[in-house]
């Protein structure tokens, strides 16, 4: 059974610096390929940011580029977003998700296997 428990949500000002963990339950944590996503009311769930099983490659959605950062500590099971320059449009539900035996970042929610409950961000004034 692998779990993934998603934290640091919250409401911030824009321009403010937010940091969200994920920490992954049960075997092997690092076999898996992580990443995060989001998604907004009305939207659908959009690819933020993903990391390799290894921690040594990562991927990010252009818009994050330069913004978000993404890294893993296998000593503590958990993969981090670390969100700079927050913007009103960051504001969505965040997830974490894991996909087992593959060499890629998780970049693509559709081949992920395991999601967390999601996170709420809330960007305003």
């Amino acid at each position: 059974q692998v779990q993934l428990v998603e934290s640091g949500g919250g409401l911030v000002q824009p321009g403010v610096s937010l940091k969200l963990s994920c920490v992954v339950s049960g075997r092997t944590y690092g076999s898996y390929a992580m990443g995060w996503f989001r998604q907004a009311p009305g939207n659908e769930r959009e690819f933020v940011a993903g990391i390799t099983k290894g921690g040594t490659i990562t991927g990010y959605a252009n818009s994050e580029k330069g913004r978000f950062t993404i890294a893993r500590d296998s000593a503590q099971n958990t993969v981090f977003l670390q969100m700079n320059s927050q913007k009103p449009e960051d504001t969505s539900v965040y997830y974490c998700a894991a996909r087992v035996r593959f060499d890629g970042a998780g970049t693509d929610s559709s081949g992920m296997d395991y999601w967390g409950q999601g996170t709420q961000v809330a960007v305003a004034s």
